[in-house]
């Protein structure tokens, strides 16, 4: 099975537009079926470009946080003093923990004298299985405060590969963070492909850049897609001379097209909403160049 997963150096590139134009592209293709899976579990909104119906959800556990047994607490503050995040707040009267703030990281529960503490595991988020007109679409909910180390990116992964290798799936289209950190590195791991959506200005670059070192890092072969390639033509070139300098081939300059703007007040993807549209002629043709490149690939999805 295939793995494309959709990322960009920084938010705002149009990188979920562009996942959303490509699902609908997958779901006509002809060599096989391809599931969904939307890894931007901070601002998890591709399913509002995909008309996606919840059919399953199921509470997600990540990291403890510390409890404190009132009745054991003494309120020495020997917790507060061991805790580098101020996470303990102790008096006379005991101890209360600030949740948000305890990293669970077990400092307070090796100071504490009388054993009044424990580290209990928190529902930190929600993952779900939809149904698309373009196939299931496996997403997350993380909820307010909550980290997201990657914990809840891998686990969408996982059940969204369960089902794909199941159902004897084409592959598994992921719409990734945005970034260079821990979610974006649990996106990208194991994939076939990874597409890069950047924008033409000097930001856009500088993070492609960086994005560009963590997904080669990882061996994960890298094409360029740039979005509003039109707006400034010289930025544009910038970034194609800047992959092609890394061996990187950009894959598509998309124009800029107040069809997408169309096809997000209206909830679609932009494909669908404006086929006629020069930027859904070039995702066409984007999805359409992707499977070839992917057939170059010889290595399937493996963690």
């Amino acid at each position: 099975m295939k793995e494309i997963v959709v990322l960009s150096g920084k938010g705002g590139t149009g990188k979920t537009s562009v996942t959303a134009a490509l699902a609908h592209q997958a779901a006509h293709a002809t060599a096989g079926r391809w599931l969904l899976a939307d890894a931007d579990v901070d601002a998890a909104n591709l399913a509002l470009l995909l008309d996606a119906q919840a059919t399953v959800a199921e509470p997600f556990v990540g990291g403890a946080v510390a409890v404190v047994d009132a009745d054991a607490c003494s309120g020495c503050g020997l917790c507060e003093a061991a805790c580098r995040y101020e996470a303990l707040i102790c008096d006379a009267g005991g101890c209360q923990v600030d949740a948000i703030a305890c990293e669970g990281c077990g400092a307070c529960l090796d100071r504490c004298p009388s054993g009044a503490l424990a580290l209990v595991p928190q529902t930190v988020g929600t993952c779900r299985r939809s149904e698309t007109p373009y196939g299931a679409l496996h997403h997350a909910h993380l909820d307010p405060g909550q980290e997201n180390s990657g914990k809840l990116v891998t686990a969408v992964k996982r059940r969204a590969r369960a089902q794909a290798e199941a159902e004897h799936c084409a592959g598994l289209l992921i719409d990734g963070p945005p970034g260079i950190g821990c979610p974006v590195i649990a996106a990208v791991s194991g994939a076939s492909l990874a597409l890069l959506v950047t924008e033409p200005t000097v930001s856009g670059r500088e993070d492609l850049a960086r994005a560009l070192a963590t997904v080669t890092h990882f061996g994960v072969p890298a094409l360029i897609c740039i979005n509003k390639a039109d707006l400034y033509p010289d930025g544009a070139q910038a970034i194609e001379d800047l992959g092609a300098a890394r061996g990187i081939a950009t894959l598509a300059r998309l124009p800029f097209d107040l069809s997408m703007t169309e096809a997000l007040a209206a909830g679609r993807p932009v494909t669908v909403q404006c086929p006629e549209a020069p930027i859904s002629q070039a995702l066409a043709e984007l999805w359409r160049t992707l499977q070839a490149r992917l057939a170059e690939v010889t290595t399937d999805s493996k963690t």
